[in-house]
């Protein structure tokens, strides 16, 4: 504006006044722009730095949920295999063949985050053998499963530990018989359920089975599992993960 005076192009006031108000706002402006795109790259890099420490954790909150499962599946197997000495010693020894065999597989299990479904079937089928030598017929397995997920996965074990679960709060007696049910939907889910007979006698429990699963598919991002109970049955829906 000085320079525009000087050269014969006087600038009245209020023209002086817009004049460093817009430079002003301009500045303002640019300012702000900077400052904001500073601040967003900060945030983007604690952003960054936030979620690898959490996948940190999740990653090792879930090497910990793996090291739960085989105590808790040995801790329930010798209860199983201490009632069988007194009652079979023959059946015992068979009993301990199965359980070194199914030990084996949960053992490999570890090594993955998500297994086949196949595989998960083909394990429970052995494990369900081992249930079968204490329960006999009054122990029943129901499988429904469409060709088309047999490929697909879902964490290691959840299988066991649901059908354990059903094993060790209902009461299994040949008059009352258990029946467990494994079955694929059209909607790429698997529903595990069996007949509610819950004991009336407080059962000993560590606390892994159900929190386990639950857990597992939270720390592997996958969908959640849901767990639904009336009078007759219970019922557990697994979403199930595409190969």
């Amino acid at each position: 504006m000085w320079i525009y005076s000087r050269l014969g192009y006087p600038v009245a006031v209020s023209q002086q006044v817009w004049a460093v108000l817009f430079v002003f706002i301009m500045v303002v402006a640019v300012t702000a722009v900077y400052e904001g795109i500073h601040a967003f790259e900060q945030w983007r890099h604690y952003f960054m730095e936030s979620e690898q420490l959490k996948k940190a954790q999740l990653q090792s909150q879930l090497e910990a949920l793996k090291q739960q499962v085989n105590p808790h599946f040995l801790f329930n197997s010798l209860n199983i295999l201490d009632a069988l000495i007194e009652e079979d010693p023959t059946q015992a020894r068979e009993f301990l063949n199965e359980m070194s065999s199914v030990y084996r597989y949960l053992l490999r299990s570890n090594e993955q985050n998500l297994t086949p479904l196949s595989s998960e079937l083909e394990f429970i089928n052995s494990y369900f053998h081992l249930l079968r030598t204490r329960h006999g017929q009054a122990l029943n397995l129901v499988t429904h499963i469409s060709p088309q997920y047999v490929d697909h996965q879902l964490p290691p074990l959840t299988l066991q530990l649901l059908i354990e679960n059903a094993v060790k709060h209902n009461v299994i007696l040949p008059d009352r018989p258990l029946t467990i049910e494994i079955a694929t939907d059209d909607r790429a889910q698997l529903t595990v359920r069996n007949n509610l007979q819950r004991k009336h006698i407080r059962v000993a429990s560590n606390g892994v089975g159900i929190s386990n699963i639950l857990t597992k598919y939270r720390v592997l991002g996958q969908g959640t599992p849901t767990f639904t109970e009336d009078e007759q049955q219970f019922v557990v829906t697994l979403p199930l993960v595409a190969a």
